[in-house]
């Protein structure tokens, strides 16, 4: 019964483990990875969208890359965009859009890092294939 009983020991700190592991809180990179994501996605539905003003169609383009250095200059262009202000889709992206050039220039600083400087790959991206978590 000891082996037994060692081995129930064993599995039940690994769960606790694995538990605690999943409900870890958010890193700063994870933080703006998600938010990056979510704001593209957004743009992509808010492009798509048959409900919304004539103005989308004039908004800057939004991939948003955040291991490329331009995304900073990228997401200042499209908060500064002066048009649409009164659709409110966009008046919320854009406010994603600040929050996360907030986040990025300030709570995060130091902990990214740019792999690149490619200003085109962020106006014409090689979109690879949804990757399934």
């Amino acid at each position: 019964k000891i082996p037994t009983m060692k081995m129930l020991l064993s599995l039940v700190t690994l769960l606790s483990a694995a538990l605690l592991a999943s409900t870890a809180p958010p890193t700063c990179y994870s933080r703006v990875l998600s938010l990056s994501k979510e704001i593209t996605e957004s743009f992509k539905e808010l492009q798509s969208s048959k409900s919304v003003d004539s103005c989308v169609e004039m908004l800057p383009r939004l991939y948003l890359d955040i291991h490329n250095y331009c995304v900073l200059a990228k997401l200042r262009d499209f908060v500064a965009y002066p048009r649409c202000e009164r659709v409110l889709e966009v008046s919320e992206l854009k406010e994603k859009a600040r929050s996360l050039y907030t986040i990025m220039i300030s709570y995060c600083r130091r902990d990214l890092v740019f792999l690149t400087d490619d200003c085109n790959a962020l106006e014409n991206p090689i979109l690879r294939p949804i990757e399934h978590s």
